[in-house]
């Protein structure tokens, strides 16, 4: 890397009690942006309904993908670019710019005045306007702590800061379905006060802990590399599990394959300028940090392991589980969330508790234990039938809950102990970019594998299936053969997908009985499950690899490292 004039980070003394002020307000904001991640994903059918749109109808999936996927893609791509630059300007600033654009894009969501197309695609730009501020929160919270809070309690401070980061986003899916019940328009307004308060007191009370001397310079090549590269792999990721064409999903796609290749030349360029730059964006020569290095690596892996299956968990539930116990279709989005809770439950007891006695003894034996949990928890999953008893289900989620509690503060306290002070908001940036990027990979490859596995096995049985309950068969081959994304989304927006799938015209056809076990609870679930769970065990038995993986690279991490005790 290019040699550079000397950057240093100057500390000022604050009041012994602000620690809780930062810990307190950085915890509401990255409370506020994790349950924002995911509270769309139970609400989307009101939120379509509210808007006048059918998103399973053609040509209008892109909205679908884009309120789904797009505030995780702008806030992956951003968190590098805003951790440097609030590196150089100030994190707290920057910090409190970000709720308030966060609340803006809340309030822009809430008075949506459009319907149909112009709704949507104000709500798709509104929305990443939620994910830029939630950029600006997610890339400077950790970096704010890890100021505030001396080494000793660093661990007990990112214990209950990554409790607002992952039981937010298991929050929003409850909290979206019961908001959405009385109105679509709630799940928006609910962040509103929370953000104005949230922004008030942060300009009122949280205060810059150190000045950076010396001259500073914005990475723009890199900048505009890296943002524009990812970008673009992350969408083409994301549409290469679309339909294309006659094909069941999109990776022969020439507009993916193209994006996938500019992506990676673009990040590869991205690599050579920061080998070069003087002062780059994103700090390569961190990673000759060994604890910096296993903690991302291990961090990395993790996500991969678990971002996906969340979603195919919610899937199992909405497609199969609840359906088969009672549950309308309509109302399995808001069921899935509460009986995902106890994942959450698992996180809440261990999150702070790993963090405070990592403080204490070091992170590798409560980091590296805490994914060779998960690897137990995925293992579990396998040996799950498709219609499980709860009480198993329950136990497994409150492993995996326990697992995650005790990776993520430990981990995260680890990576941010490792860095210079002056480099803390860049390397929380990178921290979460790496994450995040690995949570859209994991969703990318999980439903690659569900969605080849049923195009294989569930066309014939499909195909038997309606041609017994008395469908022609002519509209049977032809149902049988549409892409399962279909079918998938259905499910996941709580639609019937069978109703979704066969055309009216020939359900009105149908004697009264056969309509109704075609339309039933049962027939969809129990087609579907042999195929689904066939695909499922495989990509649980890869989240167990993975886990395993990340335990490794965890362990490697060696013994307990703080910056400022070895400078």
């Amino acid at each position: 890397m290019a040699s550079s004039e000397r950057v240093g980070r100057v500390e000022k003394r604050v009041a012994p009690g602000y620690k809780w002020i930062a810990l307190s307000n950085t915890t509401l904001g990255i409370l506020m942006a994790a349950l924002n991640g995911n509270i769309i994903m139970i609400s989307l059918p009101a939120i379509f309904r509210g808007i006048q749109i059918n998103p399973l109808a053609p040509g209008q999936s892109t909205y679908l993908l884009w309120l789904l996927m797009g505030y995780t893609v702008v806030t992956a791509t951003l968190l590098v670019s805003f951790g440097r630059i609030s590196d150089m300007f100030g994190r707290v600033r920057l910090y409190n710019l970000g709720f308030a654009i966060f609340t803006l894009g809340s309030i822009l969501l809430y008075l949506t005045p459009g319907t149909g197309s112009a709704g949507a695609v104000e709500l798709i730009v509104f929305r990443l306007v939620q994910g830029v501020g939630a950029g600006f929160l997610f890339s400077n919270s950790t970096a704010i702590l890890t100021d505030a809070f001396p080494p000793a309690e660093r661990g007990m401070a990112m214990g209950l800061n990554q409790i607002a980061a992952i039981g937010g986003s298991l929050l929003g899916l409850v909290i979206g379905g019961f908001l959405a019940a009385v109105h679509w328009r709630l799940v928006f307004l609910v962040s509103v006060p929370v953000g104005l308060i949230g922004t008030v007191w942060a300009y009122l009370k949280l205060r810059e802990t150190g000045v950076i001397k010396g001259k500073q310079k914005l990475d723009l090549a890199g900048n505009a590399t890296f943002g524009v590269g990812l970008t673009i792999l992350l969408l083409a990721l994301t549409y290469g599990i679309m339909p294309y064409g006659h094909s069941k999903m999109g990776w022969g796609n020439p507009l993916v394959i193209a994006g996938i290749i500019l992506g990676l030349v673009l990040l590869v360029a991205f690599v050579f300028i920061e080998l070069r730059v003087e002062q780059p964006m994103f700090r390569l020569d961190l990673f000759r940090i060994r604890m910096f290095m296993a903690g991302n690596l291990s961090g990395f892996l993790s996500s991969v392991a678990r971002g996906g299956l969340q979603f195919m968990l919610v899937i199992w539930l909405q497609g199969i589980w609840l359906p088969l116990h009672g549950y309308s279709f309509a109302d399995t989005p808001l069921w899935a969330g509460i009986y995902m809770m106890p994942m959450m439950v698992g996180f809440f007891i261990m999150g702070p508790l790993s963090g405070w006695l990592s403080d204490r003894f070091g992170a590798r034996g409560f980091a590296t234990g805490g994914m060779l949990l998960s690897v137990l928890g995925f293992l579990l999953l396998v040996t799950l039938p498709a219609n499980f008893a709860y009480a198993p289900f329950l136990v497994i989620l409150i492993i995996l809950g326990l697992g995650m509690g005790m990776f993520a503060a430990p981990n995260t306290t680890a990576i941010m102990n490792a860095v210079p002070p002056e480099h803390r908001g860049v390397s929380s940036g990178m921290r979460s970019t790496i994450q995040n990027s690995g949570m859209l990979l994991s969703m990318a490859l999980f439903f690659s594998i569900v969605i080849a596995g049923l195009a294989h096995n569930l066309p014939p049985v499909l195909y038997q299936g309606l041609v017994s309950a008395g469908i022609p068969t002519a509209w049977a081959a032809k149902v049988a053969e549409l892409p399962p994304t279909g079918a998938l989304f259905a499910a996941f927006l709580g639609y019937n997908p069978m109703s979704s799938l066969i055309p009216p015209g020939v359900l009105a056809h149908l004697p009264a009985a056969s309509r109704a076990y075609v339309l039933g609870k049962d027939f969809f679930p129990l087609t579907i499950a042999p195929a689904f769970m066939a695909s499922l065990r495989i990509a649980f038995y890869i989240s167990a690899a993975m886990s395993l993986i990340a335990a490794i690279a965890s362990f490697m991490r060696g013994e307990r490292y703080i910056y400022e005790n070895k400078s």
